[in-house]
């Protein structure tokens, strides 16, 4: 007999999410993704001067704040026909590179990895035994028997005070927990240091930007980040090499320990390799530009459809076709009013609440297709993309990291492992690699143009009478991000996000077609009715944001909230 187990809210994400689940026979039959939040930002938007766009649009969220911004300079430079200076777009690569590895890291280690990690058993490890298995992972400083026994006793003395802090209320002892109390002891020490490798990425993006969250050094046209090797009021040699140095220590820790850990973590759960597919339709957008028109890229961009790496289709730059006349936001299962699909510049974001209705509406998020096809987005997207196209950076971490898990997992695994939910997980992980080699190429090619006496970072937009239509991408940590703006008069007419948990946490369409969350449950274990540990894995490695896809205001304005500061 089927039964229906509902998550609400879904915690370790950002914002509100509700999942629904159709359980028979221990298995999940069928899933409703519902965002319990409404977005309000395009409204906000209309009439507005569009260089203001970004300073909004970045407060969406309070995670995803650089992605915004970026992708919103990019479409009103897009809508002028303009092209920015190199040396903005290295400091824009730079900062993006660095805001994905800040995010990266905590996504695995904070928000996702207490799914598999059972932080009590890691009291029954021996510190020789992890120092054995973490030496046989990488040679990071860190993995020492001292360095394990001090934080098996700062656990100890967590659970002995009965106040597990930042460890509470997980599904400790779950039978799907399986890791070795090794490999427990090993992932919680890890866990405390990825805590400081993401502070110092956020430190570097500061540096760059002004201040973080919330970077303060965009510009449509360009960035604000004066450059003067030999002023301390500008970005100056001295601050270069601290954002080198800085890049360097989170590299280092992505390559050495966070990698590391997901290929373990992935090869002792080889039966997960099975669970988590859902849409195996792929997009990604190019990015990282190498040259200020936006028509070469470090980071490859396209679509692969059906999980067949041959039927790539390539994104080709900043103003490709396909990617501008192929998608639609369907609106069928959500809760606005207007037609059942529109194309982003005729996007409507009209709010018409009408109950949880599983057979109709049910969530605040938009359902965006490609060609009409829903598709997954996010790192594992960008890298099956990369890997079809070749890129050698993205194939050759990919093979090696498979090639870890085969030895670890004693099986021979290809690509199509990665179609799963550890898969998303070693995909983000590549991903960072790929990225921290990025940040530091971009660096490079900073400091090179640079030193050919290039301080250039601003060109000043123009805005002509009439109309002007354009779109920003960005491939953001969660995947691919697009704004799309329509300019009258120098004014925002009409303004519309289409965001990576869109694509993947909308529900429904107008063809009874599910999402990508809701697809990806399909078929999913379920051992423990009443602790649904294997829904909050698969959602988790899509890495939610459900604050990007909806947002929340008094449509008549008004205080919402007030928050005393004692």
């Amino acid at each position: 007999m089927a039964r229906t187990i509902t998550v609400d809210p879904i915690t370790r994400i950002e914002g509100h999410l509700r999942i629904d689940v159709e359980v028979a026979n221990n298995a999940v039959t069928k899933a409703w993704s519902s965002g319990q939040m409404w977005r309000g930002i395009e409204v906000i938007l209309k009439g507005r001067d569009p260089r203001d766009a970004w300073l909004f649009t970045q407060r969406i969220c309070g995670v995803c704040t650089t992605v915004h911004a970026i992708a919103s300079v990019r479409a009103v430079e897009n809508a002028l026909k303009m092209e920015v200076p190199l040396n903005a777009q290295y400091i824009r690569n730079m900062i993006v590179a660095l805001h994905a590895l800040h995010d990266h890291i905590v996504h695995f280690y904070v928000l996702s990895a207490l799914d598999w990690v059972d932080v009590v058993s890691a009291l029954k490890a021996d510190p020789v035994k992890t120092a054995a298995l973490a030496g046989s992972l990488s040679d990071w400083p860190g993995n020492s028997v001292k360095r394990f026994k001090a934080v098996q006793d700062k656990v100890r003395g967590l659970v002995d005070s009965g106040q597990l802090g930042p460890f509470a209320n997980a599904y400790w002892g779950h039978t799907a927990m399986v890791l070795p109390p090794e490999a427990n002891l090993m992932a919680v020490s890890h866990y405390l240091e990825a805590l400081d490798y993401q502070r110092k990425a956020n430190q570097a993006i500061a540096i760059l930007g002004g201040k973080n969250p919330h970077i303060q050094n965009l510009s449509v046209g360009g960035v604000t980040t004066a450059i003067n090797p030999d002023r301390d009021d500008a970005l100056n040699t001295e601050r270069l090499y601290w954002i080198k140095q800085l890049t360097e220590e989170v590299r280092g820790f992505i390559k050495q320990v966070y990698l590391p850990d997901v290929i373990a973590i992935g090869a002792l759960n080889k039966d997960w390799l099975a669970y988590g597919a859902g849409i195996t339709n792929y997009l990604a957008v190019p990015d990282m530009p190498l040259d200020t028109a936006g028509r070469t890229f470090d980071i490859p961009g396209g679509t692969v459809h059906g999980g067949d790496l041959a039927s790539l289709k390539e994104f080709k730059s900043f103003n490709d076709d396909y990617f501008r006349n192929n998608i639609k936001e369907h609106v069928a299962r959500s809760w606005y009013e207007g037609t059942f699909d529109r194309h982003p510049f005729e996007g409507e974001t009209i709010p018409n609440y009408t109950d949880f209705d599983p057979d109709g509406k049910y969530s605040w998020i938009k359902a965006p297709r490609f060609n009409d096809e829903p598709m997954q987005v996010g790192p594992l997207a960008q890298v099956l993309v990369g890997y079809s196209k070749g890129d050698e950076r993205i194939k050759g971490y990919v093979d090696d990291a498979l090639s870890r898990v085969g030895t670890l997992a004693g099986a021979k695994v290809g690509p199509a492992v990665l179609h799963s939910t550890p898969g998303r997980h070693l995909a983000r992980a590549i991903r960072a690699a790929v990225l921290a080699d990025l940040a530091l190429k971009h660096w490079e090619l900073l400091v090179s143009n640079i030193d050919r006496g290039d301080y250039s970072i601003f060109y000043p937009p123009t805005f002509p009478a009439g109309e002007q239509q354009g779109f920003g991408f960005h491939e953001a940590p969660r995947g691919a991000l697009s704004h799309w703006i329509v300019i009258e008069d120098a004014h925002i007419k009409n303004y519309q996000c289409v965001v990576p948990s869109t694509w993947n946490a909308g529900p429904r369409d107008v063809h009874d077609r599910p999402g990508p969350y809701e697809a990806s449950l399909v078929g999913n274990p379920i051992a423990d009715h009443e602790k649904p540990l294997e829904v909050l894995r698969t959602v988790h490695s899509f890495d939610p944001c459900i604050a990007c896809a909806v947002h929340l205001l008094r449509p008549g304005g008004g205080e919402l909230s007030s928050v005393k500061v004692l």
